[in-house]
């Protein structure tokens, strides 16, 4: 076989593989209300995600004290999602690793680091994959300019699901995306749902349609005909390009509520959002599947903090934000009220200044306050 005819027979695979992986897809969802025992995964993670995690494991303590003594809940570490045992064992998630993970029925994870250069797939991509964590939802709410935001991100497809399986000639390499019809119709049920139960009024569908007609189109295509099960729900669609401009245009910024985008723009513009909001430090992430659910820091794990030596200034304010939305998503919502409140009314501000507020002394703030 010559070059091109092995990348088109890699080609040939990749299809098949994703067309076992829609008719794998999973639909029996978990209901926490009637859940006799809940099990939660805490993973470490890498560079500063031990630090933001410690603080995040004592909050969680305090608020679910009386459930884990009486069993209705378990709190299990996690070991060996680093990328030290990644790098040894060769796999994005180990083995066993995941073995534990699947044991639980939701994940606090801290940051990973994923190796540059295609050395190794991302560990939050093969854990959504694994997982079938299809939505990644993601709040940005800043009170005093009116600003209420809810990004529901597709989570398991687009340019993600393949990103370390392209293809290369001389001269010349690709990479490719998938979009699905059950992909994108549950991602858009997902998003209409939260919007029809939280009192939203407008979801604004972002994609580049007008360049990539087959995948994107599809996906606007398909959110169009879910939308016509929630008549009372506002649609308008917005290029990526103008969307990412809206975001930091002060006339209409506020009109936006629920978002709803492919896998890599999703990326991109929840980043700018949090962003706006204060920094990637405090924004929390949810991936969310029908069995299983992952909740996360949406920020890397920084190891120019460690190398500086300002490793006690890593901030756990995104992944207590990513505590409460776990608190939530397992019917604890009052827990979660708890933590938030007190987030907000918490006089101090993580910082490296003349202040000198450390993660750990933020945290005790919070946990006075609870």
């Amino acid at each position: 076989m010559n070059e091109l005819d092995l990348a088109c027979e890699s080609f040939r695979k990749l299809l098949q593989e994703q067309m076992q992986r829609v008719e794998h897809m999973n639909s029996d969802k978990t209901d926490f209300t009637s859940k006799p025992c809940i099990t939660i995964g805490l993973i470490d993670g890498d560079g500063i995600g031990p630090l933001i995690m410690k603080q995040a494991k004592r909050v969680m303590g305090k608020l679910l004290d009386d459930e884990i003594s009486s069993g209705t809940i378990v709190v299990k570490d996690i070991e060996g999602l680093t990328i030290e045992n990644r790098l040894q064992k060769k796999q994005a998630v180990p083995t066993e690793v995941l073995e534990q993970i699947k044991t639980c029925d939701v994940l606090l994870k801290g940051p990973t680091t994923t190796p540059m250069g295609g050395k190794m797939e991302s560990a939050n991509v093969a854990l959504r994959r694994e997982l079938d964590l299809y939505a990644n939802v993601r709040p940005v709410s800043i009170q005093d300019q009116n600003i209420d935001w809810v990004f529901y991100r597709e989570n398991t497809e687009g340019e993600y699901v393949l990103g370390s399986r392209g293809v290369e000639l001389p001269g010349m390499a690709v990479d490719f995306k998938v979009t699905t019809d059950l992909g994108t119709r549950r991602i858009a049920r997902a998003a209409f749902e939260y919007a029809k139960h939280n009192g939203k009024t407008r979801l604004s569908i972002v994609t580049k349609a007008n360049i990539m007609k087959k995948t994107d189109g599809k996906f606007t295509a398909i959110c169009h005909e879910v939308a016509k099960d929630y008549p009372g729900i506002t649609v308008d669609d917005w290029y990526i390009d103008i969307m990412t401009a809206n975001l930091v245009n002060e006339q209409i910024r506020d009109q936006f509520q629920v978002v709803l985008l492919p896998n890599l723009y999703g990326d991109i513009i929840t980043d700018e959002a949090a962003q706006i909001q204060g920094g990637v430090g405090t924004a929390g992430s949810a991936n969310i599947g029908d069995r299983f659910a992952m909740f996360e820091a949406i920020h890397g794990s920084a190891p120019r903090l460690i190398e500086q030596g300002l490793q006690d200034y890593a901030n756990p304010a995104s992944i207590l934000k990513a505590e409460a939305m776990l608190l939530r998503h397992i019917c604890r919502a009052d827990k979660a009220e708890r933590l938030e409140k007190a987030m907000q009314q918490c006089p101090l501000m993580v910082s490296v200044d003349d202040s000198g507020v450390t993660g750990e002394s933020y945290t005790d703030a919070i946990l006075q306050l609870l």
